[in-house]
């Protein structure tokens, strides 16, 4: 456990001056022993407020028995003897208009279960066993990350349609994913919230993992478990806004304290909720101090910042706003806010993964401080628009959409890019994935085998949310778990199959993952046959020299003896064909898998290959050493 800092002028004045000092040891509860004497120190930042007190389980909510003193900066304190661990308590802080509310903990590790709002007092050690894994943790450009994606309050329910515990979900999932072969899994509604409904994204305890699983040492279980199966864990993190919930950061004081004060840059619409004050020093220490929380205490290997370009764009998705000193529309305290966490985050917990889902054309986004904002990774939301579009289409017109799934390309190394399949994509009535696909069930079957093999042979690091691997045919609901008993069934399973293929070629492959941010990393070999729909590329590890090729054909029609340049002669061995039996395809045959030696596409060779209909084929030559670049 790390010791509280003292309620003194040198680490109050570090802290509003926005040093590395981590709010969270000097503000909140914390269980010690002064002049003797156990109980808790209680610290919060209120400086509107005309009066605050802590009350609780040790006070039976009186207000008048610890009233907390004014400090230096805004800041509150008081030790109070009689309290302990595992009690209750909130703080009763009466605003400058008179009116008193009762408030969580912003700095609260731990609270009660939703509708409660109390906090709880939470001093309980864990013993760690995962020193090898945080030793060798990165976020390695050349490594293979492929994510599973999920909600884990829905992922599995109990039989009474409970929550089930950090502790079992640790087994359950861990099994799963590893079985799957994903190298992270990523946790979206995990810090504390009061509303199922948000998923997680209306955040209250930005210091606590969610009550509704378990306590912290619960969810730390989870996270050592999943770090001794090999699995990396990467959180959702929401510090763009907040709820409006009366308990919580809301005019925590009386007065718009966490908020911008003005709606027009304090307010979104679209959510109801509150916009953080970027250019206040303690507001940004208590967004980065809660990044830290989850990085260093929880052993967490990576966060996910979500609505990044609601925080950079001062009219985003607003008609009334309030230019910045330069006239435009860029927040430019949320960007050195997001400069400041990644600067800090790197130092200080190295080895983690910051990505950013951002969904516009924002430059730098990707390129270190101080010319870019700094992140490791960005979401491929033009990837994701672009191909879902295209594979939405009937394949009668796909040839008018043909260049679709070439764009791409174009900036793939503009950024280093996730191309992530979220829940986003699978609920309000945006139809599951492979309901989203044209034609009958196995036409919908087939076209989605060929997504996800393009997905994961397009370079870049993957994400896919849960439920999709198994093709659910339904939307995504919050309130159920998954659907598990289609996973059984034939036409369910051979889709799983394939994600696990798929993700073990990617993770043993270097072809497949070590250049996804390079240029050399692909080479298109036919991109222009817009009549056939048909594509096909080659991946390539710049380094090693491994590489495959890749042909997709994209229509309900059979071609036989498709030509396709490749680079080498002799023979070669197919890797995968998303049409064979174990994934619910035909298992359509191969002719002699021998190059010609006339040219073809450029390439000095070319393969006869028979492609079936809406399918991917995956080719190496059988002369290739590959030495498996996973770590």
């Amino acid at each position: 456990m790390n010791e509280p800092l003292p309620l003194d002028h040198g680490h109050l004045q570090k802290l509003v001056t926005a040093d590395l000092v981590r709010p969270d040891h000097l503000l909140g509860a914390h269980v010690v022993t002064e002049n003797g004497v156990e109980g808790v120190r209680f610290g919060v930042w209120a400086p509107n407020a005309h009066h605050v007190s802590v009350v609780g389980d040790f006070n039976g909510y009186n207000g008048f028995d610890n009233a907390m003193q004014r400090l230096e900066f805004g800041f509150w304190g008081v030790f109070v003897p009689a309290a302990r661990n595992g009690q209750r308590y909130k703080f009763r802080v009466t605003g400058p208009d008179g009116r008193t509310e009762d408030k969580m903990d912003p700095y609260g590790s731990f609270f009660e279960v939703r509708p409660a709002t109390a906090s709880i007092v939470w001093d309980q050690p864990f013993t760690w066993a995962d020193d090898g894994w945080m030793a060798h943790r990165s976020a390695g450009f050349d490594r293979p990350v492929s994510i599973y994606e999920v909600h884990l309050p829905s992922w599995a329910r109990r039989d009474d349609g409970w929550f089930m515990n950090y502790r079992d979900l640790a087994h359950r999932l861990g099994e799963y994913v590893q079985f799957l072969g994903y190298t992270h899994v990523e946790l979206l509604g995990v810090m504390e919230h009061p509303f199922d409904g948000s998923w997680g994204y209306q955040v209250t305890g930005y210091y606590a993992p969610t009550s509704r699983m378990g306590s912290p040492e619960d969810f730390k279980y989870l996270v050592n478990h999943l770090h001794g199966l090999g699995i990396g864990v990467i959180l959702d993190w929401v510090p763009g806004h907040f709820p409006t919930d009366s308990a919580g950061l809301a005019k925590f004081d009386g007065t718009p304290l966490f908020e911008y004060a003005d709606p027009r840059k304090g307010f979104h619409q679209d959510w109801n909720t509150y916009i953080f004050d970027y250019g206040r020093n303690e507001v940004v220490m208590f967004l980065i101090g809660s990044a830290l929380k989850w990085l260093q205490d929880f052993h967490v290997d990576g966060l996910r910042v979500d609505a990044v370009a609601s925080m950079l764009y001062l009219d985003f998705s607003r008609t009334e706003w309030i230019p910045n000193v330069h006239g435009g529309r860029e927040n430019l305290e949320a960007i050195a806010f997001l400069k400041r966490l990644n600067e800090v985050v790197h130092h200080m917990a190295p080895g983690c993964m910051i990505v950013a889902e951002e969904s516009t054309s924002f430059p730098g986004v990707t390129t270190p401080s101080p010319f870019g904002l700094g992140f490791d990774y960005k979401w491929a939301m033009g990837w994701m628009n672009d191909n879902l579009g295209y594979f939405e289409q009937d394949p009668l017109w796909r040839k008018h959409h043909h260049h679709a799934l070439t764009f791409f390309n174009v900036y793939r190394t503009s950024e280093n890019y996730v191309l992530a399949i979220s829940h986003d994509e699978v609920v309000h009535l945006k139809k599951s994935m492979v309901m989203k696909m044209p034609g009958d069930w196995y036409a919908q079957r087939a076209g989605y085998r060929a997504f996800l093999a393009l997905m994961w042979a397009t370079p870049g690091k993957k994400l896919l949310f849960m439920g999709q691997e198994f093709a659910q045919p339904t939307e995504w609901n919050h309130d159920a778990g998954l659907p598990w008993h289609l996973a059984d069934h034939p036409d369910h399973r051979g889709v799983l199959n394939l994600v696990r293929r798929l993700n073990g070629l990617y993770r043993t492959r270097p072809d497949w993952h070590v250049a996804d941010t390079k240029e050399e990393g692909m080479l298109w070999v036919n991109a222009d046959d817009v009549d056939n729909s048909v594509y096909a590329f080659i991946r390539r590890d710049p380094v090693g020299g491994a590489w495959s090729v890749v042909v997709a054909n994209l229509t309900p029609v059979y071609r036989d003896l498709y030509p396709v340049g490749v680079p080498q002669g002799g023979a070669y061995r197919l890797l995968l064909s998303t049409d064979d039996g174990e994934f619910g395809g035909f298992g359509t045959q191969q002719p002699d898998l021998t190059a010609k030696e006339e040219g073809w596409h450029g390439q000095t060779h070319h393969l006869r290959l028979n492609l079936p209909p809406n399918s991917v084929l995956v080719l190496a030559h059988t002369g290739e050493t590959v030495v498996s670049d996973e770590r």
